[in-house]
């Protein structure tokens, strides 16, 4: 492996665990630029196939999606349709009449690069929102900036607040999911899992949701959820799962406008879309997962 690949994957992983560990703004403004660079990257493939979309209008109401995540996430719903709605009446006014097809792309840059990443910040900061810490914790974190806070002492992640340990243990999942994958499928990898993507193999495709299967259980155990062996497999194929599902989509897109990557941001990875894909699909179903399922299953199996 490259040393730019290991290097800029150092500096990645890095950054990501700042920002999952701060949450509040720090977590959101991060994810703004994550969703900004990557929707730059996704137009870029939809022009190169001939398509006019609505890319400027698109990439300002995903921020105002972000942004009303975390700010008030029950509200975030209302405002994905009245963006969708106003990308539409941008289309309407251009000087060239706009086509099903530039519709289509702007939409889908919508749903892809803004609604879907928003979940994201709903797990991290919603969830944070709507579990304040009591008067007599205070003693107990340290002030950032920012009016965000972390604990004073990580000895004991269980006893973490849920948005960060459910967060922290699904951004592990992908990454066991992913990991587990390119090297398994690499050494062992012999059936073709798709012509959509020649190198993925059915074996790295197993052995990486065996791996984010792993990862949940071992980490549903530690953190006392309800029904660990069952929550832990659920949520393990849920994101081992979905995360191939994204790998997958980014690379028919790639292939349909003819280019190998995505964009040339992160050395020896390519653009920011080839290294968060795996995300896209994943947020929403973790958060309803937390959210809805979780609180359902018994307390012991």
């Amino acid at each position: 492996m490259p040393w730019s690949r290991i290097f800029s994957g150092i500096i990645a992983l890095t950054l990501a665990m700042g920002m999952i560990i701060f949450g509040g703004w720090y977590f959101t403004l991060g994810f703004c630029v994550i969703v900004f660079l990557g929707q730059r990257e996704y137009f870029q493939l939809v022009q190169a196939k001939g398509m006019a979309p609505a890319a400027k209008t698109t990439l300002f109401v995903s921020q105002l999606l972000l942004i009303t995540a975390a700010i008030a996430p029950t509200l975030t719903d209302a405002v994905f349709p009245l963006a969708g709605t106003l990308i539409c009446f941008y289309l309407l006014f251009q000087p060239k009449m706009a086509t099903i097809a530039d519709i289509s792309a702007s939409i889908l840059g919508l749903l892809y690069g803004g609604y879907l990443p928003s979940y994201w910040v709903r797990l991290r900061v919603g969830l944070a929102q709507t579990a304040s810490l009591p008067p007599d914790a205070t003693a107990s974190v340290v002030a950032l900036p920012l009016k965000e806070y972390w604990p004073h002492s990580w000895a004991d992640l269980s006893a973490l607040p849920q948005a960060l340990s459910a967060t922290l243990l699904a951004f592990s999942c992908i990454w066991a999911a992913d990991i587990g994958a390119y090297f398994f499928g690499k050494f062992f990898g012999r059936t073709r899992l798709s012509h959509i993507s020649p190198k993925k193999t059915v074996e790295g495709a197993i052995f990486g949701i065996a791996g984010s299967v792993a990862v949940a259980t071992v980490g549903a155990w530690y953190l006392h959820w309800h029904s660990w062996q069952l929550s832990g497999v659920i949520l393990g194929m849920l994101v081992g799962i979905a995360s191939l599902l994204g790998d997958l989509t980014e690379s028919m897109m790639k292939r349909d406008a003819g280019v190998k990557d995505s964009g040339q941001l992160i050395p020896g990875h390519g653009g920011i879309l080839d290294r968060t894909d795996s995300y896209v699909f994943t947020g929403a179903l973790v958060y309803y997962f937390v959210t809805l399922l979780l609180p359902l299953l018994p307390p012991f199996l």
